[in-house]
């Protein structure tokens, strides 16, 4: 920008102080991030054009909260401090480059407060034009090298903010309440070696996310970049937890179980989402899991990981359709070794799962060749898979995407489309879904008759496959 450094060579004739010589915004409205009180927001730019014929000088600009506002703006290099500037000029066709930032003040409030003021204009003709600046400030409980020691509810009345990893120690048990948020900062994550009660219910989750809740890039919030935190870690001791309406996102991992005595559930989760992560999204080894009604997508790693054990999937939609650089996993990996360590597999049941992705084949069997007769058990019932088509008896009435075209495979059974460009994802099914009335209804009447969605299984021809119920009366 040329317009600062030239106005001394401008004549007075070059500006005009006619009123109707008008600033072109770039935005009458800035909207900047939601924020965590106490932190700072991205920087937003925005530009003011001089399409007049003549030169324009800006007598002030200044923020309407004057010294207290809580926005912080530069006006192609010129600060306004104490919240004004004054004696800026724009040379004809010329434009200035404005930098704005906020800081959310330490309210103690449980609801987002707004932050609102108005940058002004005041032209040398006396003409006054303005931007609306807004933002939104969310006051946590801040927790710090945080123990949970004996038992603890935690409730929805203000999100935590999880700043070093979260440790819940034997003997006890954390229980979280339905709509409450868990903010991690970076590398943070929930490790327990107690027990987790997640009581979550439909249109109130329990969410474990990422701290950051500005946009990375236009359109592209950080909530939707995975590795942002680290995720869940049940320890061996960790026996009994229980996970319903959970929604894990965004992390570096989604849920990690380790090893426990095999007969001891270690986790049921229902009616939860685990999405879009730089590792696995479900790994668990040597341990008895349950999984119901639950969507688990996209991983760097893999979408399910279990080495050896005992598990137990019903009414779930495991899709991999990982969109970022790298690679990815497969949607469905199992096995009875791992390392070299032997982990006899008593049981992967699959029944009305969807399981697919973008790979040939998304379903990975993995048996050790050293052990031949340690476990290897796995059972598909009315499941959609992504893998050749299989004839034996692990397979009972399960569909095989190759048998379909390829306008009714991986991301075509879902709607609305995936829109890559915003990084949204939509796991609900079309009416083309070869998934659609294929369930064995029988095992929904007597286990999910509701979907993830809170929506009847049995109210049309059949149940479908996965996690969601295509409704007709939707519009498609």
């Amino acid at each position: 920008m040329l317009c600062v450094l030239l106005h001394s060579c401008l004549s007075e004739e070059d500006y005009t102080l006619v009123s109707s010589a008008r600033l072109t915004l770039s935005t009458d409205t800035l909207a900047l991030d939601t924020i965590i009180a106490g932190a700072s927001t991205n920087t937003y730019t925005m530009q003011v054009f001089n399409n007049n014929s003549k030169g324009v000088r800006i007598a002030k600009a200044y923020l309407e909260g004057g010294k207290d506002s809580y926005f912080r703006v530069n006006i192609d290099g010129a600060y306004l401090f104490d919240g004004e500037t004054t004696n800026l000029e724009i040379a004809a066709g010329d434009s200035l480059r404005v930098f704005v930032e906020a800081t959310a003040p330490n309210i103690d409030a449980d609801q987002p407060q707004d932050l609102v003021d108005r940058l002004i204009f005041f032209l040398e003709s006396g003409t006054e034009q303005q931007v609306l600046l807004t933002a939104s400030g969310q006051a946590v409980f801040i927790k710090e090298g945080g123990r949970i020691a004996t038992d603890e509810l935690w409730d929805a009345k203000r999100p935590y903010q999880i700043m070093d990893s979260l440790v819940v120690e034997k003997d006890a048990t954390l229980t979280l309440a339905a709509g409450t948020r868990l903010y991690f900062h970076p590398k943070s994550s929930l490790i327990v070696y107690g027990k987790l009660l997640v009581e979550g219910q439909l249109g109130a989750p329990v969410v474990m996310r990422g701290d950051r809740l500005g946009y990375m890039f236009s359109q592209q919030p950080y909530d939707r970049i995975p590795n942002q935190w680290g995720g869940v870690v049940f320890k061996s001791s960790s026996v009994g937890n229980k996970l319903n309406y959970c929604d894990i996102h965004s992390g570096a991992f989604g849920i990690r179980c380790d090893s426990t005595a095999d007969n001891e559930q270690k986790l049921l989760l229902e009616n939860s989402i685990i999405h879009n992560v730089s590792g696995d999204a479900f790994y668990a080894k040597a341990c008895v899991t349950s999984v119901g009604n639950s969507q688990i997508t996209n991983a760097k790693g893999d979408c399910v990981k279990l080495m050896g054990g005992s598990h137990d999937f019903v009414h779930c939609t495991i899709g991999q359709f990982y969109a970022f650089a790298g690679g990815r996993g497969v949607a469905l990996r199992f096995g009875n070794h791992e390392d070299g360590v032997r982990l006899p597999l008593q049981k992967a049941s699959f029944t009305n799962c969807l399981i697919t992705g973008y790979n040939g084949d998304d379903l990975m069997g993995e048996q050790s060749e050293r052990y031949k007769d340690d476990a290897f058990k796995f059972y598909f019932s009315h499941c959609l898979i992504n893998t050749p088509k299989v004839n034996n008896d692990d397979f009972v009435n399960c569909l095989f995407e190759e048998d379909f075209p390829t306008s009714n495979r991986g991301d075509k059974h879902f709607y609305p489309a995936f829109d890559l460009q915003k990084l949204l994802f939509y796991f609900t099914l079309s009416p083309n879904s070869a998934a659609v009335n294929k369930a064995d209804t029988n095992v929904a009447r007597n286990t999910y008759p509701l979907d993830r969605l809170g929506r009847s299984r049995l109210s049309d021809e059949g149940a479908d496959i996965g996690c969601y119920e295509m409704i007709p009366t939707e519009k498609h």
